[in-house]
This record gives C-alpha cells, structure tokens and sequence, in this order.
C-alpha cells in the first residue's frame, strides 16, 4: 500500500487528524522564513499535546529543513523526537550522513525536454538511494523550497518510479492523488498545500485525502 504524508503541519489537532486517517509520516518545517514554520519550542509543545492525544505509536515524526547548520537540525531532531530528516536544500552526501535520523533528500524537477529531465532526475535518485536514504520528487520552483502546491510533469517520476522507491509530492490533492498512484505507482505520496484552505490546515481536506490514498491501489510497496 502506498504510503502518505501530511505536511505542513502546525497543530497537535491536525496531526491527530492526519494520525486518524491513516497517514504514515507527519511533516513539520523548521526553514527558517518558510510560511510554515515551526521554531522549536512551538514544535515540542504541539507534539506534546498530539502525543498525548494520540500516543506514542503512531506516524512517523518528519522535521523539513533547508541549508541550516547541521547542529541546529541535530539539536531539533533530538529534542523534538524527530525519526526523519527531510532535507530541501543544497545540502551535500556528507551533510546526509551526519544527520541524525533517516533522511529523504528533496529534489526539485524542473522543465525542459523530458529525456533531460528524467537523466537528471535518476541520477539525483540514485545519489540518494546509494546513501540508504529516501528519494521525495517536488516541482522545481524559483525562489521556492517546495510546498507551492504546484505539479510537475508526472512521466519524469513515473519513469525512475519503475526502478526505484520514491515519494511524489508537488500539487496533489484528493481529486487527483488516485490518478498520481495509478499512474506512477509511487512508494509514498506527500502533500502540504492539497489539504489546506486559505493556507490552513483542513481536516475534511486531509481525511479525504487519506481516504483516497488507502483506496488506491499503488502496487507493492516495499519495506524500509
């Protein structure tokens, strides 16, 4: 079954919601000047709260960052109770490597012929993979880390989705997500602005969304 994230996320009561539905990773930004943004202290307590609403079983913890010092992500990660990393930035396979906790390395597809595209992409796949790390696909956007809630050109993902594990996000939503998964037959799907309304959280967006993913049928989707 393909698995899915909610991202974005900046309360205990959505992340329940996102729990409730099924939804395997919860996200959380920590860029700094990202309109989602999260700073530590805010983060522990809305974590607490889910905890406590949720329990301690549950999705896995994401935390987002972007170019920040590597003992700023790890002290985040520690005191938050991260298991992932996901990484947005330029960060180099060193950096990866030192983090502590599992990373999905973030990367961006742009436009231009497809053959280019999906030459560049699979390399940057495969740079991540050989780490034992997880590949996510967003729509490359100027000035932008990801979460403008705009697609990219689903044959790129679908093509090296036939030979690696990867998580496809960029402009999903409820309406389209089933599509995207019979289509390219991801590992995971993740989705931010999908689920909000007016740049909020919105938990019939997020239930819905989560309802469709569990109904797709995504092909076999391997363990990590």
């Amino acid at each position: 079954m393909t698995r899915f994230k909610i991202c974005g996320l900046r309360d205990a009561a959505n992340a329940v919601v996102a729990a409730e539905s099924g939804a395997d990773f919860l996200g959380f930004v920590f860029v700094p000047g990202a309109r989602r943004r999260l700073d530590m202290d805010d983060a522990q307590e809305i974590l607490r709260d889910y905890r406590q609403s949720f329990g301690e079983r549950g999705p896995r913890l994401v935390g987002l960052f972007a170019n920040q010092p590597l003992e700023d992500v790890n002290r985040i990660i520690q005191h938050c109770g991260l298991d992932l990393a996901q990484l947005c930035g330029d960060e180099p396979p060193d950096y990866w490597d030192q983090v502590n906790a599992s990373v999905i390395g973030q990367i961006k597809v742009g436009d231009g012929p497809a053959s280019d595209v999906i030459a560049e992409v699979r390399d940057r796949v495969v740079a991540v993979v050989d780490r034992g790390h997880i590949p996510l696909l967003d729509k490359r956007e100027p000035g932008s880390l990801g979460g403008t809630g705009r697609s990219f050109d689903w044959r790129v993902a679908e093509e090296v989705a036939s030979d690696f594990d990867l998580v496809l996000a960029g402009g999903l939503t409820a309406d389209n997500v089933g599509r995207a998964i019979g289509s390219v037959q991801p590992w995971g799907v993740d989705v931010s602005s999908g689920v909000e309304t007016e740049g909020a959280k919105n938990p019939v967006k997020i239930r819905a969304f989560g309802k469709v993913v569990r109904q797709s049928d995504g092909g076999a989707a391997t363990s990590e």
